[in-house]
């Protein structure tokens, strides 16, 4: 039976993960939308021989297919019958798509799609200042393209997703305590409940002291038990999100869950109904960056590396190269909670100093803390079985030239901060005299965190053999992928 990798005096639990990657997995096999471009001049009404005397319905005609060519573009092929649409998309692949006025429609278009070898027909309406939509019920979008996107996600998702999306139909109100939301927030969520009892009692105690003024019974010393109700709105979320209930990802292209305007809890629509009356306003001020998506998190902040990231390398740098069993040895729970909390709250403008935190392992702890929360992994998902690949070329140069053609798969968010965190821990090994950390020793440790290793597996060598030798390589793997 296969083991999970450790180091003598390394614990030998598992990582545990926070979110669950597979709907975002599914999602990413989804296809994408691809208009098919009228290649036909679209005829207009015939004209007279001597003299062209236009009718009402000759210029209803023209406004129409203007209007027709405004709202859809090169995608729009005029009239055009079920069959003959049919006909044009036999062949088209996947996610291939055209507008087209069906010969006896009436204030509307027809959205032909095709999905799964099967061709799909819609009708859709624009009205000004709502956009797209098939239905007025229904979501609305800018584009056409914006709602085949969407549509094709939830073909997808509902052909492939099915299991997961009724796991997650027919979860209970327990599901709460043991959610993203309580496991990332709890300290949060304890202090603000601290501070909010404190306030509850001194405000008793004040009743209190007027009642025995007025010679009244004590009042009950109990405090009230909190409830406000969240204010979920449905909410376009951009770049890549999870909800904060069932942990699984919020998959659409617009409109993908709800969002409470007064805290800020992301949960799915159905997911959203399970939530206590629990919201906490106060906790949106210190909702940070652990937990969040690292290409939206560099977007936000305007950055390249998240100041998570830097500012624990950095003091890690200054007074943990010559520490033996750096990033190994882990610090303890309750300080490393409290820095990400700090982090959380404070920022880039959080004391790390030494004085602050004196155990350097704190701070390298809390830097693994982040990476593993990351939803998508330093190492995506697309990208894994190109590493993996890489590192299993028993040929030296082509193992370096596979990993820098798979380097270049990541996203340019990934892309810096891995190549960051190598150099760094580079630098790290080499001080393996005093601080007894190598490249296979740290690529032991960084290994479940920063790969997209699939969900239950134990045996990491040949990831840990792929990551040492990411490490060992770094200098020369991304200069080769910045120069191609």
């Amino acid at each position: 039976m296969s083991k999970v990798a450790t180091l003598p005096g390394e614990p030998s639990s598992p990582v545990q993960k926070v979110w669950k990657p597979e709907l975002y997995k599914i999602q990413l096999d989804a296809p994408a939308p691809q208009p098919v471009r009228c290649q036909r001049t679209l005829p207009l009404p015939a004209a007279g021989s001597a003299v062209a005397v236009a009718t009402d319905a000759d210029v209803d005609a023209v406004e129409d297919k203007n209007q027709a060519m405004r709202l859809y573009g090169s995608e729009y092929h005029g009239v055009m019958g079920h069959l003959e649409a049919e006909q044009l998309l036999s062949n088209a692949s996947d996610g291939s798509y055209l507008v087209r006025r069906s010969p006896k429609s009436d204030g509307y278009y027809t959205l032909s799609v095709r999905f799964n070898k099967r061709t799909k027909h819609f009708k859709v309406f624009y009205k000004q200042g709502h956009g797209h939509y098939l239905r007025e019920q229904d979501k609305h979008y800018e584009t056409v393209h914006e709602m085949v996107a969407d549509g094709l996600i939830n073909f997808h998702m509902q052909l492939y997703a099915s299991p997961i999306i009724q796991q997650i139909n027919q979860q209970t109100k327990n599901c709460y305590q043991q959610s993203p939301y309580m496991t990332l927030n709890r300290r949060k969520l304890r202090a603000l409940s601290n501070e909010l009892e404190n306030q509850q009692i001194d405000e008793q105690a004040t009743q209190q002291q007027q009642q025995q003024q007025q010679q009244l019974p004590a009042a009950d010393p109990m405090p009230l038990v909190y409830e406000k109700p969240h204010n979920f709105k449905v909410h376009t979320f951009k770049g890549l999100n999870w909800c904060e209930f069932c942990a699984n990802f919020l998959w659409g292209f617009t409109a993908q869950g709800v969002k409470c305007e007064a805290c800020g809890f992301m949960a799915h629509n159905k997911c959203s109904e399970l939530v206590p009356p629990k919201c906490v306003p106060d906790l949106k001020c210190i909702r940070g960056v652990f937990g969040t998506d690292l290409t939206t998190m560099v977007q936000l902040h305007q950055c390249s590396i998240p100041f998570v990231v830097r500012r624990c390398v950095e003091e890690v740098e200054a007074r943990g190269m010559l520490q033996e069993g750096i990033y190994r040895v882990s610090g303890f729970a309750d300080e490393i909670d409290a820095l990400k909390l700090a982090l959380d709250r404070d920022g880039d403008k959080t004391d790390m100093s030494e004085v602050a935190y004196g155990n350097v392992n704190v701070i390298a702890g809390t830097l693994k803390l982040y990476l593993r929360l990351l939803p998508v992994p330093l190492i995506t998902f697309q990208a894994y079985p190109s590493f993996m690949a890489a590192g299993r070329n028993a040929k030296p140069t082509e193992q370096l030239q596979l990993m820098a053609e798979a380097v270049r798969r990541l996203p340019p968010a990934h892309h810096s901060c891995l190549q960051y965190m190598l150099e760094h821990l580079k630098r790290v090994a080499s001080h393996y005299a005093v601080n007894k950390m190598n490249e296979h020793n740290l690529a032991t440790v960084f290994a479940p965190t920063l790969i997209a290793t699939p969900q239950h597996m134990t045996n990491l060598t040949e990831e840990i053999f792929m990551l040492s030798s990411l490490i060992t390589h770094c200098e020369t793997i991304f200069a080769s992928s910045s120069a191609s």
